[in-house]
């Protein structure tokens, strides 16, 4: 025990840990940032317009909560590698080099988690009730207004919910984001990943370490999740 303590104390005050959990976080923010912006623009489209495939582009975007990551990230390296068609256009005209970079961990985070806020924002704008939508529009209220000003707000929690689901979906992301950003210490490994490269060294209290700073980030964002659901239930119940 004590042993295993002196290691922690190491790990900790040598930084690597810091480090790694430093880039989770700026990975998760900017991935759930993204996921949350597309998100609520696709949730409700899904939610309130009626058009042919609209249950095929639902099964599509939702794709990555059921597909292995690591066949996330051969589909990623296929768009965004050095080869792929979206990357090679990159490097071409703009010498931008995706793979074995932070915003190489950001696209597939953003990826896997995206369903998360998808599915959450889309359930959401289920429940407003349109008949408000219209009375706003009979006031005179434009579209977009009457989407940020009666929508959004009535559906905010459900879409939160989703939102931090997906923040703590993208800080334990391993698989796609190890085949397209690599494990680049102190650039492109992320908590997730420094408990892998852990492992396979042999050092498993530094590996306890990380999984015990991972577990706890997640179960506070878990948490807050949990009091934000069932609030909007409850309050959908008075509805």
């Amino acid at each position: 025990m004590a042993e295993m303590l002196a290691t922690w104390r190491e790990v900790l005050l040598n930084g690597p840990a810091w480090t790694a959990l430093g880039l989770s976080l700026k990975v998760a923010c900017w991935a759930t940032a993204l996921d949350l912006l597309f998100g609520i623009g696709f949730g409700y489209l899904l939610a309130r317009c009626r058009f042919a495939g609209r249950e095929l582009l639902d099964a599509m975007l939702t794709l990555p909560m059921v597909m292995p990551p690591t066949v996330l990230g051969y589909y990623l390296l296929v768009l965004i590698g050095r080869e792929g068609w979206l990357g090679a256009w990159l490097q071409t005209n703009f010498g931008i080099n995706l793979i074995f970079t932070w915003q190489a961990a950001v696209i597939a985070a953003a990826v896997v988690a995206f369903p998360l806020v998808l599915k959450s924002a889309r359930s959401a704008f289920e429940t407003v009730d349109p008949q408000l939508e219209q009375a706003a529009r009979v006031l005179g209220l434009p579209a977009a207004a009457v989407f940020l000003r009666v929508t959004l707000p009535l559906a905010w929690r459900g879409v939160l919910a989703g939102t931090l689901l997906a923040f703590a979906r993208s800080m334990g992301e391993f698989g796609a984001t190890l085949m397209v950003a690599g494990s680049i210490p102190g650039k492109t490994q992320t908590l997730s990943i420094a408990v892998y490269e852990a492992v396979q060294a042999g050092q498993d209290d530094s590996a306890n370490l990380l999984v015990v700073i991972t577990s706890l980030t997640c179960i506070v964002v878990l948490i807050l999740a949990n009091k934000l659901t069932p609030n909007r239930n409850k309050g959908g119940s008075h509805g």
